[in-house]
């Protein structure tokens, strides 16, 4: 027999007109220009929703004036081995460094790390209990080597957080921040990642399609 070739893992949510955002966003809504059903020569859409849709790369121009935008960012930040890390955490509470720790052992973080709380198991309603990240973890991180971090929330920040502290942190560090992952059933451990954002220009997030990798 074959051998079989590797795993791919989709960790993106489904996107349709009931996937939440954030109050006030925009939602995703699709509109039919043209219609085979119709009668027309061929199928056309309109898509208008938030760039901050689904598994989303927050660009620093999202929470930093002048910084860069979703273009400007180095293709090879999104494509690469990572590790997806278990963190126990409650429901509106913190990630915090002791947790971290606990969850990586011995292990290093690796450059690319993504984060399982389990604080937001369903995309379709948006729940504002979902749990963000201590900053004094994303300056720990840093120092051992992490350039992306991921997380299965909407946000790196709790949902009522006006002064975005982990996104002032991830700004300052220099760590791409990967929002509104699906980790659920995905096992702790080393993977591939690819996740690539739209080329927008100047626009400061993107959606993607993120995928895990594992031979």
């Amino acid at each position: 027999m074959p051998e079989s070739g590797p795993q791919l893992i989709d960790i993106s949510p489904r996107l349709a007109p009931d996937i939440a955002v954030f109050p006030d966003d925009t939602p995703l809504s699709r509109e039919l220009l043209l219609e085979l059903e119709r009668g027309d020569p061929v199928t056309l859409s309109t898509l208008r929703t938030t760039v901050h849709l689904g598994a989303h790369v927050d660009a620093p121009a999202h929470y930093g004036a002048g910084a860069a935008s979703i273009d400007e960012l180095p293709l090879d930040r999104f494509v690469g081995p990572c590790r997806v890390l278990r963190v126990t955490v409650g429901q509106g509470e913190l990630v915090t460094w002791a947790g971290v720790q606990r969850a990586l052992g011995e292990r290093d973080p690796a450059q690319r790390l993504l984060i399982a709380t389990g604080t937001y198991p369903d995309s379709t309603n948006f729940d504002r209990n979902f749990a963000g990240i201590e900053p004094g973890v994303i300056r720990k991180l840093r120092l051992r080597g992490v350039e992306l971090l991921g997380i299965d929330t909407p946000s790196v920040d709790p949902a009522a957080s006006k002064q975005l502290l982990a996104h002032a942190a991830c700004l300052e560090a220099g760590i791409t921040i990967l929002e509104g992952l699906v980790l659920d059933g995905v096992a702790d451990g080393d993977y591939e990642l690819i996740a690539l954002p739209l080329r927008l220009v100047g626009f400061e997030a993107s959606p993607v399609r993120a995928v895990l990798r594992r031979s």
